[in-house]
């Protein structure tokens, strides 16, 4: 269920100038939510919903002036069809394909990779906080086997990430998440620093961030096992 259409995107798909597909939708209820219009599908109105057609139709129509497109949501891989349309976009575009994703379905997820070239997967918080940090609705077991299904696998670009938000994430739980995916060593991991402008849960509007510093100090001892570490303000 696409919702909606960025025609262009400059901070989306590394490197690369993007459209950006917003899925409706998500399983997960995260407090800390920055798309939360997107995270309940059944309060959407469906007129709105963008047919696989005009996608494909306005990803050509924008040839020549973007080089990939971002499927992100609420959770695209919700939606059986997710897959369908990737594999479209792959077939009948030239772009390059990034997906935006949760890591809760890693049976769909690796069924996608071959119509992936980058994949960027969110990691709450640690395992014992996972059921905090996602409203009641996850546990980092499936979490875990996509990661270590991105890890293991040398065809797509990826990364790992986290939202570094005070009280559901701190360094001993990025520490610990590290720990979980040992001894593997992580491509790239990105630390985002937490914006209260916008939340799922009102109780953390305004709440202030960590302090950069905090987020660098962090950076630093991760740097023996990943080996592109992203600080993104």
């Amino acid at each position: 269920m696409i919702r909606s259409l960025q025609g262009t995107s400059l901070i989306d798909y590394p490197g690369k100038i993007s459209s950006v597909l917003f899925t409706a939708g998500c399983n997960l209820a995260c407090p800390f939510c920055h798309n939360p219009e997107l995270v309940n599908a059944d309060l959407l109105d469906g007129e709105f919903n963008i047919s696989h057609d005009a996608v494909i139709k306005e990803l050509n129509e924008r040839s020549g002036f973007i080089d990939a497109v971002v499927l992100t949501g609420g959770e695209p891989l919700i939606y059986e069809s997710t897959i369908d349309l990737l594999k479209r976009i792959k077939k009948e575009t030239d772009l390059s394909v990034k997906l935006d994703t949760n890591g809760t379905y890693p049976d769909r997820l690796k069924r996608a990779l071959p119509y992936l070239d980058y994949v960027a997967m969110d990691l709450k918080s640690s395992p014992e906080k996972y059921i905090l940090a996602t409203g009641g609705r996850a546990r980092f077991g499936s979490v875990r086997e996509s990661a270590m299904l991105l890890i293991n696998q040398s065809l797509v670009d990826y990364e790992l990430r986290s939202t570094m938000v005070p009280g559901i994430i701190n360094d001993e739980d990025v520490l610990i998440l590290l720990d979980e995916l040992a001894p593997a060593v992580i491509k790239r991991y990105a630390l985002q620093i937490f914006r209260s402008d916008k939340t799922l849960s009102s109780e953390l509007e305004g709440m202030p961030s960590y302090p950069q510093g905090y987020i660098e100090a962090l950076a630093e001892k991760m740097v023996d096992r990943v080996d592109d570490i992203q600080l993104r303000v």
